[in-house]
């Protein structure tokens, strides 16, 4: 794949109990197309990975969300897993950190249960997305249409369902962080925060 990505700084939004293969995949897609990658979580040291209920691989943290600055980044990714979201949506910092994308219009990625950390950060609303399935009824009540698709793009948010999807994902992902900013986003985004 060609470096479409080259000099594009990227953070995967992720906590303890993320669904592996969420977050790998995708990571070796971008750094494969030239993106630096940084890990973004709740705490230094470890994260633990996931392999559905089992556990998986530790990973190192490159930095927490409050050392993270958000305008250093061109776009987000936040991987699925049961435990993962639940940690992260409720930490404001993190739902602030996921806001700034939106309000500048930066390009985001999320699978599985990842739209959760959305939800809460109020960003859904308006937005034409899927996940996984079980969260349907969240995503609707929280103004998504949800639709069941592989991959959905919305005005530079990409959203797939699970892990069967991540070669369609990966293949959207890279190309809406490529394009960088989206007007659209920005302005969906900014009518949600006057409302």
């Amino acid at each position: 794949m060609a470096r479409k990505l080259d000099g594009k700084k990227v953070a995967i939004l992720v906590a303890d109990g993320f669904e592996q293969v969420e977050m790998t995949k995708p990571r070796e897609a971008l750094d494969e197309a030239g993106a630096e990658t940084k890990i973004v979580s709740l705490k230094p040291g470890k994260i633990q990975g996931m392999q559905h209920a089992d556990k998986g691989d530790k990973f190192d943290v490159d930095l927490t969300v409050d050392e993270a600055r958000p305008e250093e980044f061109d776009a987000l990714m936040i991987p699925g897993g049961l435990f993962n979201p639940d940690a992260l949506r409720s930490n404001e910092d993190v739902l602030d950190f996921a806001r700034h994308f939106f309000r500048e219009g930066k390009p985001v990625a999320t699978i599985c249960h990842g739209p959760q950390v959305l939800i809460s950060a109020n960003l859904v609303s308006g937005r034409t997305m899927t996940s996984w399935p079980a969260i349907k009824a969240d995503m609707r009540n929280a103004g998504a249409n949800w639709i069941n698709q592989e991959v959905v793009v919305d005005n530079g948010l990409v959203t797939s369902r699970k892990p069967d999807d991540i070669p369609a994902f990966n293949k959207k992902m890279i190309e809406e962080f490529c394009e960088g900013r989206h007007e659209g986003m920005a302005m969906a985004a900014s009518a949600v925060h006057e409302s």
